[in-house]
């Protein structure tokens, strides 16, 4: 299974949460537009991502040949059920600059908790869940 688009889509998502933190730190009050324009298309992409990955990536571990992987991949599916939630929340609390610039510190509380979820749960599936998926198709291939 060819898992480079995932793995482009977790860069994506790196980069999206790098830009917050530079405007964030920038200030949040005078880039409460641009964080809630990122806000709003890190959403797309982190939407996406799930829903090809629940299309198309359990799935087929589920039906694949490694048991241990499927076993794997079902953790990673409902774990992310939890972080999913929470960043849907924050994206719906900060998709305008007015919701921004009205509560800075919230913001700030906010995104510090949802976003260090977010990156920590994409670290553990670029250490512990892509590299077997990768080792498993390396063990299939003749």
């Amino acid at each position: 299974m060819n898992i480079d688009r995932f793995k482009h889509e977790h860069v994506d998502i790196l980069e999206s949460i790098a830009t917050l933190r530079r405007l964030t730190q920038a200030g949040v009050v005078g880039n409460a537009v641009q964080i809630a324009k990122s806000v709003v298309a890190m959403s797309s992409l982190i939407k996406l991502h799930l829903a090809v990955e629940d299309r198309v990536l359990y799935p087929a571990l589920q039906h694949g040949p490694d048991a241990a992987l499927a076993r794997m991949g079902q953790r990673f599916q409902q774990e992310m059920g939890a972080i999913a939630s929470a960043y849907m929340a924050f994206a719906r609390r900060w998709n305008t600059p007015e919701a921004v610039r009205g509560d800075e510190a919230g913001f700030k509380a906010d995104a510090n908790a949802v976003l260090r979820q977010v990156y920590e749960r994409m670290q553990r599936e670029n250490r512990d869940f892509y590299p077997r998926i990768e080792e498993m198709d390396a063990v299939a291939m003749p």
